[in-house]
């Protein structure tokens, strides 16, 4: 793939370039570039060794089916969301393929990621199990970032889903590919078989009650992009004073503050709803920013695994 921007470029240079020095230095000089630049609704992030980006902001689409599934796809397209973020074990990953498609916008305008979540008895039977979510997504086509869905495999199922994801990727049925709910030591495990290292995405519950900073910044230190599930805490600290006292203060709801937070942190948070209101409510973000203080407060909220609702990853263990 040919080298289209100044981004992809640098990029390039991070995680190519025969100069140690120049790989630290550009990979330094594109997250403050990155980090500093003026966030909006089409703002991406390099994806490490690669010429691709992916969308800052995601739509998620857990627990959401048939038809209603469709609608809200549709709903967030129009708002302007361009990533979807579905997997097998969430049943829809048709109907995400069919709203992509009754949208009217271009499938390459539309970054779609999917997850497998365990093995097939060998090889050939998981690379199917690929394939076939690629063909419910886009029929003869791709799917731009698909992901290990959790660890729980073990060393051996963990191996042959990679290994599955890296022949379908050097296929081109797969644009990107990394894992979700990994640890660091499940990461570092990788280098042991893996051809594509780092993983380009991890995917981790991510919110101030749940901010696993060990984990973050092993992926932050190693290139790897993290990408933040449950931003919204499923609405479970909607009468928490703090995040209250701050919404009010920038005149804005409860989750738009802590998709705010989730950006600003550096992440790809992937808020999810099947109110149109909400949809649309998810995505304006963009005409304030929270303060130093503010961040603060937020991040003072940790309480580390105990603050997980659905799962805190393990980074000592396989």
């Amino acid at each position: 793939m040919p080298l289209r921007s100044p981004s992809a470029v640098l990029n390039f240079l991070a995680y190519h370039s025969p100069s140690p020095f120049l790989r630290s230095a550009t990979r330094s000089f594109t997250r403050t570039t990155t980090m500093s630049s003026p966030l909006t609704l089409q703002s991406t992030l390099p994806l490490p060794n690669t010429t691709l980006t992916i969308p800052r902001l995601g739509f998620g689409v857990y627990q959401s089916h048939g038809p209603t599934c469709i609608q809200s796809c549709l709903t967030a397209l129009k708002a302007g969301y361009r990533h979807i973020d579905t997997a097998q074990y969430y049943a829809n990953e048709s109907q995400v393929g069919d709203a992509v498609r009754q949208s009217g916008v271009a499938r390459s305008d539309v970054f779609l990621t999917s997850k497998i979540l365990s093995a097939g008895t060998d090889a050939e039977e998981t690379y199917q199990k690929i394939i076939e979510s690629v063909e419910k997504i886009d029929k003869g086509g791709y799917v731009d970032l698909f992901l290990i869905h959790s660890p729980s495999s073990g060393t051996a199922g963990r191996k042959l889903m990679w290994q599955a994801l890296e022949r379908a990727h050097t296929e081109g049925r797969l644009k990107a590919i990394g894992v979700s709910n990994f640890g660091a030591q499940h990461i570092e495990e990788m280098k042991s078989y893996a051809k594509v290292w780092p993983p380009h995405v991890n995917q981790i519950e991510l919110h101030p009650w749940c901010q696993q900073k060990e984990a973050v910044a092993y992926c932050q230190k190693n290139g790897i992009v993290v990408e933040a599930y449950c931003p919204l805490v499923r609405n479970e600290k909607a009468e928490d004073k703090t995040l209250n006292a701050i919404a009010d203060k920038y005149g804005k709801g409860t989750g738009q503050v802590l998709v705010r937070w989730s950006l600003q942190r550096g992440w790809v948070p992937l808020p999810k709803s099947d109110t149109p209101s909400r949809i649309e409510g998810n995505k304006d973000l963009y005409d304030f920013e929270l303060s130093k203080e503010d961040m603060e407060k937020l991040d003072a909220l940790d309480q580390g695994a105990k603050g997980a609702i659905v799962q805190a990853v393990s980074n000592d263990s396989t």
